[in-house]
């Protein structure tokens, strides 16, 4: 198991596009993953992006089961999605309250698009096609805004919705 590092908000690495994945079933690749995964998990996120990690490359991952950050989400298969494209299905836009593990202890008010269909690849080179919506939706929005240097504050309509946890939701309170 290998936990690494994740880059916190002010560091400008996390502002910068990432690069296409030109090389699939990599050693390389698969231990990236692996890496995240495991940082993932050991810290309760619900996904990850490799610039999270200062790993330059178009990469996420999420999963969400019995997840203490988020107590009352569907349940999201582990997915690897690599260059993945986003396409909004509709212009239905809904508010919801994001953490990310960059941002740790903070959630804010963000507009997602409901409804939408991704695409891109596994780590082998394997097509992924998948129409999803609701939290799942938000989930993949939210790592693939990674790979283009956003973080969920900059979408934000409104920063007085951009709180500490603990504060927002004592109820949740030693959770980020």
């Amino acid at each position: 198991m290998t936990i690494r590092e994740v880059l916190k908000m002010g560091d400008p690495r996390l502002l910068h596009p990432a690069r296409p994945v030109e090389t699939f079933a990599t050693e390389a690749l698969r231990n990236l993953v692996r890496d995240m995964t495991d940082t993932m998990r050991h810290m309760d996120g619900a996904g990850l992006a490799a610039p999270q990690i200062g790993v330059d490359l178009q990469v996420v991952i999420f999963a969400l089961d019995q997840n203490p950050r988020y107590p009352d989400a569907d349940e999201i298969p582990l997915t690897v999605l690599i260059n993945p494209v986003l396409t909004p299905l509709d212009d239905v836009m809904e508010e919801g309250w994001e953490g990310c593990l960059s941002l740790p202890g903070l959630r804010g008010l963000v507009p997602r698009h409901l409804k939408l269909r991704y695409q891109g690849f596994d780590a082998e080179g394997g097509a992924i096609d998948r129409t999803v919506e609701g939290f799942h939706a938000r989930v993949v929005q939210h790592e693939t805004d990674h790979l283009k240097g956003v973080l969920y504050p900059m979408r934000m309509k409104d920063l007085s919705k951009l709180g500490f946890t603990e504060v927002l939701f004592p109820e949740m309170s030693g959770t980020s």
